[in-house]
């Protein structure tokens, strides 16, 4: 695999791998693939997206998320006519809608501490109610609705809410019934409410690794797999590499508290990937204290 003639019959043989994954997948399990692209006579390929799709067009499956890995340490390339490739896509596919998801694992992130709301809170948005061609009725409504969404925001119970105005904003996207492009168009506005918790964004950005002494020739990131297990999978769940290489993924599961089958087909990169686990089983065995020491 990867030796092939063609892009199609590339994408096939890795169709064939996948199949065989889908097959074994707890009705509740994930499935991540990362691939990467290939430029052939200064032309980008987009493998990975023609991949995605075949594997829609194949397998009764969904695809989740399409993740962004940001490499902070891309490898430099000497083209004058072409940007260093820093990115690389993870395609995130479920069985069905029951996956097992833990969002708030993901990246953890802490937004700022909002300091005391002032007394001015809410006051453009009172300018603009007024400026609008909204009826005298839906002005006092629009007001009415303010005041609470303040109030919810000095109790604690929002971190903060945007108001759309009919006339002064953009139109809400979405025209589901009882969405916010109905409450415009009734009311004359709809309130977003923020909640305290930051954005989980669909990127990733970490160095790309480097392991002196390991003979693998593109050694995947433990932080970018060590994420994507804590949000996909329970503690004590089973993890499935079926291109091991430098065994990234067997410890990022292994310090996450997983268990880990790994395949690949050359034996070295096996050993290498033994001997990698083996460190860090005693790693984990060890107190911090020593290990500072």
């Amino acid at each position: 695999m990867g030796n092939e003639e063609t892009v199609e019959e590339y994408i096939e043989n890795l169709l064939v791998v996948f199949d065989k994954i889908v097959r074994i997948m707890k009705p509740t399990g994930n499935i991540v693939y990362n691939l990467g692209d290939k430029i052939i006579d200064g032309s980008s390929k987009l493998i990975p997206y023609q991949f995605a799709l075949k594997a829609l067009e194949n397998f009764d499956l969904r695809l989740v998320n399409d993740i962004t890995w940001v490499k902070s340490n891309p490898t430099p390339h000497q083209f004058s006519r072409r940007l260093v490739a820093s990115t690389e896509p993870f395609f995130h596919f479920a069985l069905n809608k029951d996956y097992y998801y833990d969002r708030s694992a993901f990246l953890p992130t802490s937004r700022k501490k909002r300091s005391k709301p002032s007394g001015k809170l809410g006051a453009r948005y009172r300018d603009l109610i007024e400026e609008s061609d909204l009826s005298e009725y839906q002005k006092k409504g629009a007001h009415r609705a303010l005041d609470e969404v303040i109030l919810e925001v000095h109790a604690g119970k929002i971190h903060s809410f945007r108001m759309k105005i009919r006339g002064i904003h953009a139109p809400a996207y979405g025209g589901q019934e009882g969405g916010r492009k109905m409450r415009m168009e009734r009311y004359g506005f709809t309130i977003i409410r923020i909640s305290g918790e930051a954005l989980k964004r669909d990127v990733i950005e970490t160095p790309v690794e480097n392991l002196p002494g390991n003979g693998h020739p593109a050694i995947f990131p433990v932080a970018v797999v060590r994420e994507l297990i804590r949000l996909l999978s329970p503690e004590g769940g089973k993890i499935l590499d079926p291109y091991l290489g430098s065994g990234s993924t067997a410890v990022a599961a292994l310090l996450e508290g997983r268990s880990a089958v790994g395949i690949d087909i050359s034996k070295e990169y096996c050993i290498a990937a033994e001997r990698r686990l083996n460190e860090t089983a005693e790693m984990l065995r060890t107190p911090i204290q020593e290990r500072l020491m």
